[in-house]
Order: structure tokens, then C-alpha cells, then sequence
């Protein structure tokens, strides 16, 4: 989970704030100092800590609510932007031009989890429709190549590499040749290359010689979040060798010191592009500020929740969502509701966007219900079209086939065909009027 000990803290003086009978100056007071304290061992710079509790401390006395904003909601909405402000502000979009091959490239100190990153950007950009190529001009790590190729194998994205070849700068010019071809076509380019430190003169300087003879559109510098406010002077040295045009921050799945990396390498002025908070390759995602801190408050994510079911929506198959509106769906319908909640990516990310639920549903029995999901994925997979369509023929010989098919037990197979018969009656007693409710007053309707 992100930062858990500065989501706690916030939380907690939150907590506080909403419990008083009144506020007044003492209370203001009290928020300025819990706010201090959560940010600080979150590994915060202290600078950066006083101007944000100072700044939020001056308008919460000084400032009135707006009509049909209580006082209490108002500081919180202080509290809300100051802590956005100094993650960045706005959000930070990756700089694609349309009818050419974007170059990234890709750079940071070694162990920063950098060639893992490459292959989550590749994901990243595939599932936003982006044609993608990789070149690995790492010749430094042994293996880096293999490593790379093995992960971009799983998402069937192409990896440029040259065994035995030292000369990095060639292998990314013969790289990019390669994919100039005609028929090798990209939209994006992504090259990984060796990791290295502020200190080490001869790699800084492979780096801008290499940053002058492909002349990249963007240079993405990937940071772990574990380093803390050492984030600050790895960016500065980085971005003083080649112009660095946005921030990856890795680790960030329960760091302590993720704050200090996160607002020091804002500080610099290259806006972090993406954060990524898991080891799977999917656990990638845009970086917003405003969304980090609303999560970071537990007030939910009402935005990203609006913009996934948008994009599920436009995504969905019409015929499909009546049949299931209806109460009429089948097992082939059911296996599309699961898809559907698994292109929103983790059920822990989405009830993290989700407010009022964000905080209130445990890890475990969010990784229970994940690992149930999956398991009536491969069940169904394992059923015959006909048994998709009518699953009324299933009897005791066809559930030990589909258990076997799918390496699940029985009961696992009666188990979810207990809930697709539940869920099929559950649309079925509503015919979708308080779903089809809750999508108009989200604005989908």
C-alpha cells in the first residue's frame, strides 16, 4: 500500500479535525502540527514541510468558507490543495507526437528498478494504444538483456539488443535503425540503459554523449522511492547531464521514506510522470497529485473512479450490458464482468478510488476475493461454449471435468456457479433500475 504510515498520519489528524466541537485558533494550531509531524516521518524535506504547514495554517485562520461549505470542510479543502501543490500541482502528461516515433529515453542509478519500468511503461503504453519497441543499450549489468527480453516477452513487445557488444551508443543507433524499417514501425521507442550513480563521471558522460546522438523527445529519469530526500541530488546531478523531462518513482508500496522522494523530485522542477507501487507488471500508473492526495486522505478518488467506468463503458458491449441488466445473463456474460473489473486493474486499486470504501475493506479479504476471481476466470475457460451459454446441463460428471480442465477442486466449481446463479438473480429482482440509478447520478447514465 502507498506510504501507509503517511496515510495513517493524515487520517488520523483528520480524525481530530472533524471530532472538534469547534474550530478555533488552538485546533488550527494542533492540524499545522499533526500535519508536520505525518509529513516529517514521511521523510519530507523540512523546508518543504514548513511552507506547506505554514501556508495551510495562514489560510485556515484568515480565509472564509464559501456559501454551503462548512468551516471544517473548507480546511480540509486547504489542506487537500496545499498537499497537491507541493507533489506538483497539475498533472503531468507524457509528451507523444502523433505520425512520428517518439524516442524515450530511459535513465537512472543502478537498483532503482529502471529495466523493470521499462517493460511496465511498454504495458502502460500498449493499453493506451500506443505500437511499442524497446532497445536495451545496457552494457554494463550481465544479463540486462535477457532480463529485458523476458519481461517485454509476456506483453509481446519487441526488444532491440546486440550480445556481446560494448559500444552502448551504437547498439541504440542500430536500434533505432532497426525500427525505422517500414515494416517495424513504432509510435514509441523506449530505451533502457545502464543504471549508474551521480558520482560515476564515465557513465554521466556515456549518458550525455548518447542523449546527443539520438536526441530523445523525452528522457524519463526512474527514482527509487526507498532513497528518500537523496532523491533531490540524484535528479539535480541527472538533470544537469541531460535535460530530464519527467520522473518515475519506484517502490512506492510501503516506504517509509516515499514522501521524501516524492516531493524532493518534485522540487526539482521534472514533473513525476508515473509511480509505480507493486512488482506486477501492470502496477504502473499516472501520476496525479491531486488524486495521490485524496487517497492519501481517504476521501476517495470520485475522478479516476468516473474516468474507468467511462472508459469501460465506451469499451462495453452493448448487447452484452442489456442481457445482464435484464437478469437473463449467462456464464459467458458473468466471465465478461470479470473482465470488465479486471481492466480497472486490482480490486485493492479500486476500492482505493472508490469513496467511503477506500480504508474500510481489509487487504486480506481484498487479496481473498482477488484470488477467488481469478480462480473462476480458469474455470470458466475450462467450460464448453455450450455450458457457457446454458449452464442448467452442468451436472456432477461435467463439474469434475471443469475441475480438473482448470486445476480448481469441485467445490471451487460449484462455488462460483453459486455466485453467478446469486449475481443473475440479483440483476434479475432490480432489472438494472438501481444500477442503471447509479450510473446517471455519476454522470454516466
Amino acid at each position: 500500500m502507498v506510504l501507509d504510515n503517511l496515510k495513517q498520519g493524515l487520517r488520523a489528524t483528520l480524525k481530530k479535525l472533524v471530532g472538534a466541537s469547534s474550530i478555533d485558533e488552538s485546533v488550527i494550531k494542533d492540524l499545522a502540527k499533526d500535519v508536520q509531524r505525518a509529513l516529517l516521518q514521511a521523510d519530507v524535506n523540512v523546508r518543504l514541510v514548513l511552507d506547506v504547514t505554514n501556508k495551510l495554517q495562514e489560510r485556515a485562520l484568515k480565509e472564509q468558507p464559501p456559501p454551503g461549505l462548512s468551516r471544517k470542510d473548507h480546511i480540509i479543502k486547504i489542506l487537500y490543495e496545499e498537499l497537491s501543490k507541493l507533489l506538483g500541482g497539475e498533472d503531468a502528461k507524457l509528451p507523444l507526437k502523433p505520425d512520428k516515433s517518439n524516442i524515450i529515453l530511459m535513465v537512472g542509478i543502478e537498483g532503482s528498478g529502471k529495466t523493470t519500468t521499462v517493460a511496465k511503461l511498454a504495458k502502460w503504453l500498449l493499453k493506451h494504444g500506443y505500437s511499442v519497441g524497446v532497445i536495451c543499450a545496457d552494457t554494463y549489468r550481465p544479463a540486462a538483456l535477457e532480463q529485458l527480453r523476458t519481461l517485454c516477452k509476456r506483453i509481446n513487445v519487441e526488444v532491440y539488443g546486440e550480445e556481446g557488444t560494448k559500444d552502448a551508443i551504437k547498439i541504440a543507433l542500430n536500434g533505432l535503425a532497426y525500427y525505422s524499417h517500414q515494416s517495424r514501425l513504432k509510435d514509441v521507442i523506449i530505451i533502457d540503459t545502464a543504471g549508474r550513480h551521480k558520482e560515476e563521471k564515465g557513465l554521466l558522460e556515456e549518458m550525455r554523449s548518447m542523449y546527443d546522438a539520438i536526441n530523445p523527445d523525452l528522457v524519463l529519469l526512474v527514482i527509487d522511492g526507498t532513497i528518500g530526500q537523496q532523491a533531490y541530488a540524484q535528479a539535480e546531478a541527472f538533470n544537469r547531464n541531460v535535460k530530464v523531462g519527467g520522473i518515475i518513482v519506484t517502490k512506492l508500496d510501503g516506504s517509509a521514506k516515499g514522501g521524501g522522494a516524492l516531493s524532493a523530485t518534485a522540487a526539482t522542477g521534472a514533473r513525476i510522470m508515473f509511480i509505480s507501487t507493486g512488482e506486477r507488471i501492470d502496477d504502473l500508473e499516472q501520476f496525479s497529485p491531486t488524486r495521490f492526495v485524496g487517497r492519501l486522505l481517504g476521501m476517495g478518488d470520485i475522478k479516476a473512479l468516473l474516468e474507468m467506468a467511462k472508459q469501460l463503458e465506451q469499451e462495453a458491449d452493448e448487447v452484452k450490458v442489456r442481457r445482464i441488466m435484464s437478469g437473463k445473463m449467462t456464464i459467458e456474460d458473468f466471465y465478461y464482468q470479470i473482465e470488465q473489473v479486471g481492466k480497472m486493474g486490482s480490486l485493492r486499486a479500486l476500492f482505493e478510488h472508490i469513496p467511503g470504501i477506500a480504508g474500510m475493506v481489509k487487504d486480506d479479504d481484498v487479496d481473498a476475493m482477488e484470488e477467488k476471481m481469478n480462480r473462476w476466470r480458469y474455470i470458466i475457460q475450462s467450460m464448453t461454449k455450450e455450458e457457457r451459454a446454458n449452464p442448467d446441463i452442468i451436472n456432477a460428471s461435467r463439474i469434475r471435468r471443469i475441475a480438473r480442465g482448470s486445476g480448481s477442486s469441485e467445490r471451487d466449481v460449484k462455488e462460483m456457479l453459486a455466485q453467478y446463479h446469486r449475481s443473475k438473480d440479483m440483476m434479475k429482482a432490480m432489472k438494472g433500475r438501481q444500477m442503471m440509478g447509479l450510473l446517471k447520478r455519476l454522470g454516466l447514465g
